[in-house]
């Protein structure tokens, strides 16, 4: 009997320390759900202060904390659709003359060097030209052959009224001052043809000297591009290198090659800002005058050619500079100003919205260009809500320190 005994004593030993545990368990149980109870505020008050506690993502601000943060109510604002390429400065090609001398012969002098700035008919060079001189003479000789024929056709015409010559006698003169006449205007055409004046005609003439220096101006206002030309040199018409050229630098060119993917977005006529490391802080503006026809098949780039004013005549062939296309109407986007919007920990840009201007929320946003201090918000935010403007990183920071 004593070994049955024992097995009961044991169970029941069993029994009474689940009941003890069990109610300890319920004790503890009450003690948090009925005690707590019995301490909260009346009237659903605890329902309430939990409904006010910051959430994770939110901050409350003591009014001393407050002076560290600017509000101000999101505007929208017009961000342009824009392209980016890098390029640099070039002549007008359009505007660019290469200074020939119209005939053959020696350059005697030289009367202007690079970059210097000519107006259209200033002399750059003269040279010694068989030719003019070959001119002259013709000129000069028919200049005395009408004054001769003249002369004859008048006395012959006095003798006529004697009957001392024949009618065929003063109709020959009459021919042969007449054609004196043709080869005079001939001669002085041939001679202007070298840019002579009827003046300067007219002095040849008179004083009965030739002149074989013959003088080339510039046919346009511009600046000296090139020279290669030197007192000596035999030059003939179209041979190359020209002894001069000439471009007109009112206008420039900008040339930028842009990425093949963007080169659909571009059209001409639209509008060029050209940022050069020269001037900083300068904007230069122009537009898109020629796309090219073809992509360079060893950088899978596209030509595009810009026209920019320079009245000014500050701009140098081979400047470099960044060019800002406008490809697209204006976007009107709501726009925080920069300051308001925090780049996180984990690369999202976040802006803390208020309702209250003193809990400020966190919110995930996508933000797009920057232009003149503001960000453009492409999602997360709405015109008219109130956001730090300043003091959003100080926001972040707060909410970090909460958090740890």
């Amino acid at each position: 009997m004593a070994p049955r005994m024992t097995d009961t004593r044991v169970r029941a030993a069993v029994i009474v320390a689940v009941i003890a545990v069990a109610v300890l368990v319920y004790g503890a149980w009450r003690f948090d759900h009925l005690g707590s109870s019995n301490n909260a505020p009346p009237g659903g008050a605890a329902s309430e202060a939990q409904a006010t506690a910051p959430t994770s993502d939110s901050v409350d601000l003591s009014d001393s904390q407050l002076t560290a943060v600017k509000v101000e109510a999101i505007e929208a604002r017009n961000f342009p659709v824009e392209k980016e390429a890098v390029g640099s400065v070039s002549f007008d090609d359009d505007m660019s003359v290469q200074v020939f001398t119209p005939y053959q012969g020696r350059i005697i002098a030289l009367f202007a060097a690079v970059g210097d700035d000519v107006k259209a008919g200033q002399t750059l060079f003269t040279i010694d030209s068989p030719d003019l001189l070959q001119a002259e003479s013709t000129l000069i000789a028919a200049a005395g052959v009408l004054d001769f024929t003249t002369r004859n056709l008048a006395r012959l015409r006095d003798l006529y009224a004697t009957k001392a010559v024949s009618q065929r006698d003063v109709e020959q003169a009459v021919s042969d001052q007449q054609t004196a006449e043709g080869n005079l205007r001939t001669a002085r055409d041939a001679v202007r043809l070298f840019g002579k004046t009827n003046a300067d005609i007219d002095r040849i003439i008179s004083e009965r000297s030739a002149d074989s220096t013959l003088v080339v101006p510039s046919p346009i206002a511009g600046r000296i591009t090139a020279r290669n030309g030197a007192p000596g040199l035999f030059v003939q018409p179209g041979n190359t290198p020209a002894p001069f050229a000439v471009t007109d630098i009112d206008t420039m060119w900008m040339l930028a090659n842009v990425a093949e993917n963007d080169s659909p977005a571009f059209r001409v006529g639209q509008a060029v800002q050209v940022r050069l490391d020269a001037f900083p802080g300068r904007v230069f503006d122009g537009k898109v005058t020629m796309i090219g026809a073809a992509v360079d098949a060893g950088t899978r780039r596209v030509l595009v050619r810009s026209e920019i004013s320079d009245p000014r005549h500050e701009l140098r062939s081979g400047m470099f500079g960044n060019f800002v296309i406008s490809v697209a109407p204006p976007l009107r986007s709501p726009a925080v100003a920069s300051d308001g919007v925090v780049r996180e920990g984990d690369g999202t840009m976040t802006v803390w919205v208020t309702a209250d201007r003193r809990r400020f929320m966190r919110r995930t946003v996508t933000i797009g260009d920057e232009r003149d201090g503001y960000r453009q918000i492409l999602e997360g935010v709405r015109v008219g809500e109130l956001a730090a403007t300043e003091g959003a990183l100080f926001l972040s920071n707060a909410l970090a320190t909460a958090s740890r």
